[in-house]
Parts: structure tokens; sequence; C-alpha cells
């Protein structure tokens, strides 16, 4: 296994890594200053794009484009041309609120969670699907940080997860695939067992699910009951985000945040805020739907 910085951007918060599998280049973004990142793993290339306001988290639109979940809500944006359509903001009434993570479900719809961004943490986050005609629907709520949102191969079962530190749980539903209803949630991982809490996640070929750790130096694969399988050490404290990419999507690309590192240990993560790539490890995710709207 090696783990190497391939993007060496230092950003603030690093997160929503997405794989594009047919342009085979990775979207994230570096969440308050607005940008969004275009890494080529073939040229080594990280495009960076000024959207303009903070970006939670995106997909790739299968007409081509990208979906973004952003602080004014959902927005489809043409990377090379600029040109950008609002669509919603559900949470219009709440001025502290912004989007954070997402990803799309089995059948194309764009699934993103909120949060409030800055003082004191309160729950009032809440996941909402936007289906491919632009209808938005409510999710589970009572969230302090929305994160962790993956599917498994099948697209049954749903994962969410809470990252702020009295809750630092994940949990799991059945989801029903045709309607995008979630169901009933229960406890999947409780991270105290861990020394990560939940950040960003998603899912591998065999189920398993990978855990962002952030502020526990780690990233983590829980086997679908609940175990832990693989603890990675990371060169940075606070990883953020794993998307499995390359042309075998075989390759593990983890975000990672540049601020709220441990006062001392900065000359110890020079490359904190940095894209990084983890190789050998013999595992395989699963292919990104793009969003069908």
């Amino acid at each position: 296994m090696k783990i190497e910085c391939v993007a060496p951007t230092k950003s603030r918060v690093g997160e929503g890594a997405v794989w594009d599998d047919r342009d085979e280049v990775l979207w994230w973004v570096d969440i308050p200053a607005g940008l969004i990142y275009c890494f080529d793993p073939a040229t080594g290339r990280n495009q960076a794009i000024d959207y303009g306001e903070p970006v939670g988290c995106l997909a790739v639109r299968e007409s081509g484009g990208l979906v973004l979940a952003t602080k004014t809500g959902f927005w489809l944006f043409d990377p090379k041309t600029g040109d950008r359509e609002a669509i919603h903001d559900p949470e219009s009434h709440l001025e502290m609120n912004r989007f954070n993570d997402g990803t799309t479900d089995g059948a194309g719809r764009f699934w993103a969670g909120t949060m409030k961004d800055g003082g004191e943490p309160e729950p009032v986050g809440r996941f909402y699907r936007l289906d491919p005609d632009h209808s938005i629907a409510a999710g589970p709520g009572g969230i302090h940080t929305s994160n962790g949102i993956a599917f498994s191969p099948s697209g049954d079962r749903m994962y969410f997860s809470d990252s702020n530190k009295g809750v630092r749980t994940i949990w799991q539903c059945d989801y029903d695939l045709v309607t995008g209803e979630p169901g009933n949630p229960e406890v999947f991982f409780d991270t105290r067992s861990v020394a990560g809490r939940p950040d960003g996640g998603t899912v591998d070929s065999e189920g398993c699910y990978w855990q962002a750790g952030i502020d526990g130096w780690q990233v983590y694969r829980i086997s679908p009951n609940g175990e832990v399988l693989m603890a990675i050490d990371m060169p940075v404290e606070r990883p953020s985000k794993p998307m499995f990419g390359g042309n075998n999507l075989d390759v593990l690309f983890v975000t990672s945040l540049g601020v709220g590192l441990t006062a001392g240990t900065e000359s110890h993560q020079k490359d904190a805020g940095s894209l990084f790539a983890i190789t050998g490890l013999g595992i395989r995710g699963i292919r990104q739907t793009r969003f069908a709207g």
C-alpha cells in the first residue's frame, strides 16, 4: 500500500470527492473558498474553478456539467462555459445553514445534507433529495453536521452520519431505490470506538463502508455488519472524504482539511488540506451514478 499527495493545494476544507468514470477525472471542492477542483490523474493537473460561493458537494450530470449543493441551494453548473441555473434553496429561511456532504443514489437522484456554518453547533441540519425532475424532498433531519452519505452496491441500503463531537454516529436504513424513500434509521457504527469522528464516506464493491476519520489521522473500512476491517494511518489529522477512482476503480482518493489542526502538529502535516491517493489496497470501488436531471 502507498499513500501519495497528488494535489498539494493545502485547501481550507477539501471535500466532496466524486470520480467521473467517463472523463476519468476526480471532482472535489474547497468548501469555504468556493473552489471546484478537477484532478486528472493521467497528467497530474488539478484545475481550480472559482464558483464564488461555498460549495458543499457536487455530482456529475448525465446530460453534461455538474449539479451543485451550495450555500444558496441546488444549482446546475457548466464548468466549461460558467453557465449556472438555480434550482431551489430549501433552507433560504436558515441564513446560517449551508450544504455540506452529498452523493447520488443508484437511480440518479442527488442527495445532499445541510449544517449550521458558524457559531454554536445546533441540530438544524437535514438531508434533501433532488429528483431528476428537480423536485425536492426532505429526508432525515436533526443533524448537526451532515456527512457520510453513501449507498450499498445494490442500492437498497443508505448510510449517513453526524460528525458532531457529541454524536459522532453513522446510521444505516433500508432504501427503496424505486421511490427514493429511506426507511427508519438505526445505528450502524459508533465512532467512539475509533480515533476519528465520521466525515465523508463511500462504499466499495464488496459492500464495505469507508469512513474518513476526521481528527483521528485515519481512514476506516467497515464491514456491512459494523466491524472495523482496516484502519489506514494518514499523513494528515483531518481526512475528510474517501472516493474510489482510477481506470479500475482501485485507487482510493482522500480529501483533507487544512484548518482546525491541533496546535503544534502543523510541521508534521505540511500537506494538510491536500488530495491524497492510496494505491495497492487490492479493493475496488463502485461506479458513481450520474445525476439524471
